[in-house]
């Protein structure tokens, strides 16, 4: 199915033009801000084509996962489409009185990280960038000593310093833009404070004020930079605040003269003189808390509390709570130049690729295709560090598989943190993840290798240990499959097994009693599609549950191309559209009974 066609469908499961108010994207994810949620049928989105999962855990607010390129893909359709990109505060706040009452149950520490997240994702593409430019710079100071000499090794040091250098100087003015967006002030005034935070004009005031020690810039009561992004964040807060008071007593007709000044002005000495040294001291309490813990002299206390923020960490993935925590890791990159949290974080993801190794394992030797298809579509992106399409589409739907990707990641998460690896930015993790790792104080070389190790390290306990507790029994019924008897689960082939074994087997087929079942019985039919949509995941899913209710085996074939009647991925592969002829082929006792189950679904389907 085109994009195009994907995004529509997307859009109607959310209630259509009328109910969609905004679309963002992060890496993996379509942020969606609806008018009304009972127009959302949520059941449906989580079966359309390209969606992995759904996190629907704040008041109008849905992050439908779609894996990473679709994500900017999908956005960029919505935003021709016309759909806003913006946030937008247009509720009925009548009709949703009693949603927005509940709404205010959640968690305070939730909500504040839900908001952290909404200001930074936009910001992912740039703070990637200028990480990886910082790494690579690092990489050539080690490997080419004398680069400075060497003219076109400086050129190329220079270019990706000055990359990295435009992000990380504005960063409050970038996150001062995005928070004003957030919280429905003029974005342009948002930035326009976040840029003050940073200027030298800063020390000058603190001089004049006596707030400023010129034997320890840095233990100053007032200096360029106190508080960096949290401070910015807190003072836009207050700007929207201001600016919307103003806006409601000001004449249409010199509003947009008078109110932006009269904001600034108001908003600049409160900020200046209060915000930025109070969130200042916060700042350097959340540096010392994570000195203290990631930069312990012990080294127990190191592997500790490394181990506990990997195995920890894929909660708050699944939850989309994770991009809240870009708080402290700018407050360390502001503070320290690097991040010692992240590296640790991002062996989580790594645990999810041994995990899903080791079902793939099984899922082969009971001959489990469907789980093998989704385990092969996602392990690419899991290597890279794209963690949603196993969370979603595997480990988190079967249960403790999530459980055990987080025990064996652990381990690597210890072991960066034992060696003190750090990161230049956040955002690319698993492999890619090796060329931002470049700050340790051990070396840039050094770092990545113990990165590298880390990574290896979660893959292999991961495996080991979901190998050892997740029996093929368990496999055997992963995503909608059939529990197998335990011997049959044992057989590399099982349906040849059963067939060799057992000349009775009783299944139950829909709105019928049970029948004997026995191999060997052979039926076809053939059928046209008339649904212009043709076989995409809505009907591939029903069609693949009823024919394991038949307990038939179950062929359909598109021309050359053929698929299991259990796989939703291989009935979505067969690329059939309106017009396209079925042969469709059951074997088994109740082969008729199921020819008919299935020849009525398609009429009624397809």
């Amino acid at each position: 199915m085109e994009n195009r066609q994907i995004v529509e469908n997307i859009l109607s499961c959310l209630g259509g033009r009328e109910n969609v108010l905004s679309v963002t994207n992060c890496m993996t994810r379509l942020r969606v801000t609806v008018k009304k949620e009972e127009r959302v049928d949520e059941k449906k989105l989580k079966t359309t084509e390209k969606v992995l999962g759904l996190v629907h855990d704040r008041n109008f607010s849905y992050e439908v996962v779609v894996g990473p390129g679709n994500s900017r893909r999908f956005a960029d359709i919505c935003h021709e489409m016309g759909y806003s990109a913006a946030s937008v505060e247009s509720y009925d706040w009548k009709d949703t009185k009693a949603a927005m009452k509940a709404g205010q149950k959640n968690s305070r520490i939730k909500v504040l990280l839900k908001i952290i997240g909404d200001i930074f994702v936009p910001l992912i593409p740039g703070i990637i960038s200028a990480g990886l430019c910082a790494g690579f710079a690092s990489l050539i100071t080690q490997i080419v000593p004398e680069y400075e000499e060497k003219n076109i090794w400086y050129l190329i040091h220079t270019l990706l310093t000055v990359i990295n250098v435009s992000f990380m100087t504005y960063i409050t003015a970038w996150a001062g833009y995005r928070a004003a967006e957030r919280f429905g002030a003029t974005p342009i005034l948002g930035g326009m404070l976040g840029m003050i935070t940073s200027l030298s004009q800063i020390d000058s005031i603190s001089q004049v004020l006596g707030l400023y020690n010129a034997d320890a810039p840095l233990q100053s009561v007032l200096r360029s930079g106190k508080g960096g992004v949290l401070a910015v964040i807190c003072g836009v807060f207050v700007l929207s605040v201001v600016e919307k008071k103003i806006r409601r007593k000001m004449p249409a007709s010199i509003d947009i003269v008078l109110t932006p000044l009269l904001t600034l002005l108001i908003c600049c000495v409160p900020y200046i003189l209060v915000i930025m040294p109070a969130l200042g001291y916060v700042s350097n309490a959340i540096v010392w808390v994570f000195s203290k813990a990631c930069m312990s002299e012990s080294a127990i206390v190191r592997m500790i509390v490394g181990y506990a923020a990997s195995a920890l960490f894929l909660p708050l993935v699944a939850s989309g709570m994770h991009h809240g925590l870009v708080a402290l890791y700018t407050v360390q990159l502001q503070e320290l130049g690097f991040i010692t949290l992240y590296p640790a974080l991002a062996m989580a993801g790594a645990g999810q690729v041994g995990a899903a190794i080791a079902l793939h394992r099984k899922a082969r030797k009971i001959n489990h295709r469907q789980l093998c298809s989704v385990i092969n579509g996602s392990l690419p992106a899991g290597f890279l560090g794209v963690g949603e399409p196993l969370i979603y589409g595997v480990t988190l739907p079967m249960g403790r598989p999530f459980i055990t990707a987080g025990i064996g990641a652990g381990f690597g998460g210890a072991f960066v943190m034992l060696f003190q690896v750090a990161s230049t930015t956040w955002g690319p993790s698993g492999l890619l993840g090796i060329f931002v790792m470049t700050a340790g104080p051990n070396g840039t070389v050094s770092s990545m290798l113990m990165y590298l190790i880390g990574l290896i390290l979660s893959y292999i306990m991961s495996f080991v240990i979901t190998n050892a507790v997740i029996t093929e029994k368990e496999i055997a019924g992963a995503l909608g499959g059939i529990p197998l008897p335990a011997e049959e689960a044992s057989s590399s082939d099982s349906m040849d097994l059963v067939e060799e074994n057992r000349n009775h087997l009783y299944k139950t087929i829909r709105h019928g009693e049970p029948v004997p079942f026995e191999f060997g019985r052979m039926r076809t039919f053939e059928y046209i599609i008339k649904d212009p949509a043709g076989i995409h995941a809505r009907p591939a899913g029903e069609l693949s549950k009823l024919v394991a209710e038949t307990g038939c085996e179950v062929t359909v074939r598109n021309g050359e191309k053929s698929a299991s009647g259990k796989s939703i991925l291989e009935l979505m592969m067969l690329g059939a559209c309106q017009g396209s002829r079925l042969e469709v082929s059951i074997r088994g006792t109740n082969a008729e009974k199921a020819a008919e189950l299935l020849q009525q679904f398609m009429v009624e389907m397809l």
